[in-house]
């Protein structure tokens, strides 16, 4: 009795290759996204570089970090010593310090879900959200101490750890900013 195992391991291989095909097109995806990504983080960033007060600051990251973020709504909270500031699309607001400490209880680092609502941060526009990156910034004096919110309106699943490491840079770049108009 002669067993063919010539036809048995071609297909064994044939479909390893098509395993390891599908798995190098999921990589290049993620490794585009993530590109994109970056490239989008930069350009915040270097947008927010351009901003010669506290308010042109504020209107960059409400009005245009959602265009070049990608996302629909942003907003903060956050304090430098006894000064407080919440602004999201409607505009900046002066608060009492507490009121951002009552809005960062609970938060850790950073946190991506996908909700029912926004968070209350996003003001009137929290009902439409249903996807949030929210980012919690603990820096030490003088830097801004608070939390950015960046919400959508489509589910989205998040690649958590790479996502994570960026919205943290993009954060401690924007705390650092609001010190240097609200440090005393």
């Amino acid at each position: 009795m002669v067993i063919d195992f010539q036809d048995r391991a071609v297909a064994t291989l044939r479909a390893r290759v098509a395993e390891v095909e599908e798995a190098n097109q999921d990589l290049i995806a993620f490794a585009r996204g993530h590109s994109g990504a970056v490239a989008a983080i930069h350009a915040a960033v270097l947008a927010a570089i351009e901003a010669d007060s506290l308010e042109h600051l504020v209107h960059i990251v409400t009005q245009d970090w959602p265009d070049i973020l990608g996302v629909d709504a942003v907003a903060l909270a956050l304090h430098v010593g006894e000064t407080g500031l919440r602004a999201d699309s409607n505009g900046l607001n002066y608060v009492d310090r507490r009121v951002i400490g009552r809005i960062m209880r609970g938060l850790e680092g950073v946190v991506l879900r996908g909700v029912e609502q926004g968070h209350p941060l996003f003001g009137p526009a929290a009902p439409l959200i249903r996807a949030e990156a929210l980012v919690r910034l603990d820096h030490p004096a003088p830097h801004a101490c608070g939390l950015i919110a960046l919400g959508q309106r489509a589910e989205q699943r998040f690649e958590t750890r790479h996502g994570s490491e960026l919205l943290a840079f993009l954060g401690a770049t924007l705390a650092r900013m609001v010190g240097r108009w609200l440090l005393p």
